[in-house]
């Protein structure tokens, strides 16, 4: 099948990849002249693992194109998805101009019957805006599909070759065939593709990753009532995840939810519930709540340090909002890094991958090449990422670096009594702090 993908940022780069390792002739489409050269020279601009592999290998074997001219890349495409970016307005609602603008030069472009397929997380009743955007200059048949993306980030790759689920919004016969051939080599296991009506669709990702985030968010506030009363949430997570009725993921108690999705997504389904009338209690306290536990561990080392942090200098492990990513966007250590610059610290930092993408947002910071490096001849270390290298540092080296052994740990990487023992004072989320003179 011949494929065009409109934007080629994370969710349009890693749908035209991994459609064109199932054998699809994809060419991806971008205003960006600059990144649209830097793919075709083979440089991917976003760090997703695996992603590189299955580009190298289509771009080669030439299923996998890139160009800035949206007539030529859609010409003769049954499938035109629509992987444009929705930033929140101010008031909190998804920005519509890009999918809009893109969709009205489409009316003007197509030549032969397509479908096209909203990828983008988008608001109840933007299929039906994109309709009338490209019927106005339409002179042959199409259809508009509503067809949210499950990405995780970090393993996005796999979970599009191996989807869960796929959720499909139509209500043409013509348009969900094309979406069934497209998507047969994906779900050969039997995991089932959901069709439903286009409104439906779009509320069901919404959905999602408000439930997903309020999960979240219910953890926090019972590490938070934890802290009260002596209880340990990593104990609780195991005693309610084991309910099959709960389940294991998304109960880690930690700093709060930040990222692309959970963030933005949240918002514009309480702008949707402000837009229809209806008192969202629930969401409301999840977005509050997660503001505040950004900031947990803020008190604590401002007390630590009898509230004054003026030329001490914090050595920070993790920028971005999540392991195996370069993404920083709502990222918790961020807010604290500012925070901790207002109050006149220095702070030291180290990332695998996000140090580039935090270096404009914040060129106070010195960043280092290495873990150890951000801790020499630091006051305090602050955790806000749970990559996998910093959950077995060597202990003797931290000890020595540091200033003072101290921790405050927002993704509960360490046991308490195993800190104890190792002489560090240790802050975490909804367990004992562990206290040494």
């Amino acid at each position: 099948m011949k494929i065009a993908v409109v934007g080629t940022g994370y969710v349009g780069l890693v749908t035209g990849t991994c459609f064109s390792e199932t054998g699809n002739q994809v060419t991806c489409i971008d205003v960006n002249e600059e990144k649209v050269r830097q793919l075709q020279n083979g440089k991917i601009p976003i760090y997703e693992p695996g992603l590189d592999v299955l580009f190298n290998r289509n771009t080669e074997e030439g299923r996998l194109k890139f160009t800035t001219d949206l007539a030529s890349g859609i010409e003769g495409a049954e499938a035109i998805f629509l992987a444009l970016p929705t930033p929140p307005d101010e008031d909190g609602s998804a920005d519509l101009k890009y999918i809009l603008q893109v969709a009205d030069q489409l009316g003007h472009l197509l030549t032969t019957y397509a479908v096209v397929i909203d990828k983008s997380t988008v608001p109840v009743g933007t299929a039906e805006k994109v309709r009338e955007a490209i019927a106005r200059n339409a002179k042959v048949d199409f259809d508009v599909v509503s067809n949210p993306e499950f990405l995780r980030e970090g393993v996005a790759v796999e979970d599009f070759m191996k989807p869960d689920r796929v959720v499909i919004g139509t209500r043409s016969e013509k348009a969900k065939k094309v979406m069934e051939r497209l998507y047969a080599p994906l779900v050969r296991q039997g995991n089932p593709i959901i069709f439903m009506d286009e409104r439906s669709a779009e509320m069901t990702k919404y959905a999602a990753n408000a439930f997903l985030a309020m999960k979240i968010t219910f953890m926090n506030e019972i590490a938070n009532l934890c802290e009260k009363t002596g209880a340990n949430v990593d104990m609780i997570r195991k005693g309610i995840g084991t309910d099959s009725r709960i389940g294991k993921r998304f109960l880690f108690a930690g700093i709060g939810y930040g990222g692309s999705c959970f963030p933005k997504d949240v918002q514009a389904l309480a702008k949707t519930s402000v837009d229809y009338s209806y008192d969202f209690q629930l969401l409301n306290a999840v977005m509050k709540v997660n503001r505040e536990q950004k900031k947990k561990l803020l008190k604590p080392l401002f007390d630590y340090f009898n509230g004054d942090l003026k030329d001490r200098t914090i050595a920070v492990w993790g920028l971005a909002f999540k392991p195996y990513t370069d993404d920083i966007r709502e990222a918790p250590a961020l807010e604290n890094i500012r925070e901790l610059l207002d109050a006149g610290a220095r702070v030291t930092a180290y990332d695998p991958e996000a140090m580039g993408n935090t270096k404009s947002l914040l060129p106070d910071v010195t960043y280092c090449h290495t873990a150890y490096a951000a801790l020499d001849d630091a006051d305090a270390l602050m955790i806000f990422t749970e990559w996998p290298q910093f959950r077995t540092p060597d202990f003797d080296k931290v000890s020595a670096l540091l200033k003072n052994k101290v921790i405050f740990d927002g993704r509960n990487l360490y046991e308490p009594e195993q800190m104890r023992e190792l002489g560090f004072t240790y802050y975490s989320i909804g367990r004992e702090t562990v206290e040494v003179s």
